[in-house]
């Protein structure tokens, strides 16, 4: 045995052992997963799949997207198809109705999907639209009450969260997307604080935060770890990993940086950064995993079911037969996601919501 295979053996059992307690691992320790070479990228996926099957087992949680309102967005958000001045030639169209919206969250459901996601382009909401997601939440509650509905509408003003949360929704998403660092080099018009800002409103509010970030554009390892440790101390409950898609006719669309291997270490370090939390497998993975799918299953513990926002995902027919091919099987309705420990957590920070604390707390 080579000394290289035996300091890789040493990360890894480190790193297992630290995450199995719960531990965040170093920030030198991060640095050496990321850099570990191609050749030990199955070694990587087998340890950090002990993390995911010790907490979530064999399990893939179903999510699936509604796109309420489509492009036209006032930011510039690099990466975006929607952004100010996209040229990619995506659908534009306003806000969808409450009955359609419900209608496909009824047929996701019906294929297996467990949380529902509700998203819209734009900086922020109105409060008229505010009242038209909440009309939403409650239709698609009362067709399936068992449904996890998130919520995705941008920046957040003061009382959204909390009008969002009596509605009925269960969660708000809002991606960190890179580093505080490097977050000027991907949007100008708004900040990493602000992002941070409307996430701690949403969990103050008692919506459970769902908050993760794309990688392809440009960044370095000490970025990924700087945006998964970020993460991490905002503590959000779904942890959404993104591989950029690089559109024509936006900044980054010839952006082709990733490779299988890379995102493959990429989930390794957000399962060992988030042990006990879902991280899921989202956009992107199809032309960036490929034919190494599967293998992301033993490291995400959910994937999205079908389409993206402005692009098309692979059939929900093949998620399903690709996770069963893997040997995992589809959670169920009546599973909870999150292990007890932190789904205890969960409740009473939930129960605790509304009791005066500022949004930006």
């Amino acid at each position: 045995m080579t000394s290289f295979s035996a300091t890789l053996d040493d990360l890894l059992s480190t790193l297992v052992s630290g995450a199995l307690q719960r531990r965040l691992p170093t920030r030198d320790q991060a640095l050496a997963l990321l850099a570990t070479s191609d050749d030990d990228v199955l070694d990587v996926v087998a340890a950090a799949s002990r993390v995911r099957r010790a907490f979530f087992g064999r399990r893939v949680k179903l999510n699936y997207l509604v796109n309420m309102k489509s492009g036209l967005c006032p930011e510039d958000c690099f990466y975006c198809s929607q952004r100010l001045g996209s040229e990619a030639g995506i659908l534009k169209y306003s806000w969808i109705a409450t009955e359609e919206a419900a209608g496909l969250a009824a047929k996701a459901v019906e294929a297996g999907a467990k949380r529902v996601c509700l998203v819209a382009s734009g900086r922020g909401p109105s409060d008229r639209d505010v009242a038209r997601v909440a009309d939403t939440v409650a239709a698609i509650k009362d067709g399936t009450p068992d449904v996890e509905v998130c919520v995705c509408l941008g920046l957040l003003k003061d009382g959204q969260a909390a009008r969002l949360a009596a509605a009925g929704a269960d969660a708000y998403s809002h991606n960190l997307n890179t580093a505080e660092e490097k977050y000027a080099d991907i949007c100008t018009t708004h900040t990493f604080a602000d992002r941070v800002d409307t996430l701690r409103g949403a969990s103050a509010a008692g919506l459970s935060p769902c908050s993760g970030a794309i990688f392809g554009m440009g960044e370095s390892d000490e970025d990924v770890v700087s945006v998964a440790f970020a993460l991490r101390e905002l503590d959000p409950d779904s942890v959404p990993v993104n591989f950029l898609i690089p559109f024509e006719g936006t900044p980054l669309g010839d952006r082709w940086d990733l490779t299988p291997a890379r995102c493959l270490r990429i989930l390794a370090l957000f399962r060992f950064v988030f042990p006990d939390v879902e991280v899921r497998l989202a956009g992107g993975r199809e032309i960036h995993l490929r034919a190494l799918q599967p293998l992301a299953l033993h490291l995400a513990n959910a994937v999205f079911l079908g389409d993206y926002l402005t692009s098309e995902g692979a059939p929900g027919s093949a998620d399903l037969a690709m996770i069963a091919d893997a040997g995992f099987t589809v959670e169920g309705r009546d599973e909870t996601t999150l292990p007890t420990v932190r789904a205890e957590q969960v409740a009473v920070r939930r129960r605790g919501a509304g009791t005066g604390l500022p949004a930006n707390t």
